[in-house]
């Protein structure tokens, strides 16, 4: 069971994706969108295997999205690298 602080991150996490939905240009909606899965993905497995704790999420994020980066063209993974330096941000 995910504690407090994980979850409030996680929330956090989701209302920068939200915002982007509203807010952001072509880009931003597509790196979001990419983004997005691969944060879900993360949350469940880091819940699933009991390390729900809010450090360990970018982390995570972040080296799926290096193992993906050969399905990427450089512009699309340099957007998502933007968005991804914007959630990197967030305190927890």
């Amino acid at each position: 069971m995910a504690n407090s602080a994980f979850t409030d991150y996680v929330a956090a996490l989701e209302q920068v994706f939200d915002a982007s939905i509203v807010n952001g240009n072509d880009d931003q909606l597509f790196a979001g969108g990419y983004l997005r899965g691969h944060v879900d993905l993360v949350v469940a497995q880091l819940e699933l295997n009991d390390h729900a704790e809010p450090a360990a999420v970018m982390a995570a994020v972040s080296a799926s999205v290096e193992a993906a980066r050969h399905e990427l063209s450089p512009a699309d993974f340099q957007h998502i690298q933007d968005f991804l330096a914007a959630l990197a941000a967030i305190p927890y």
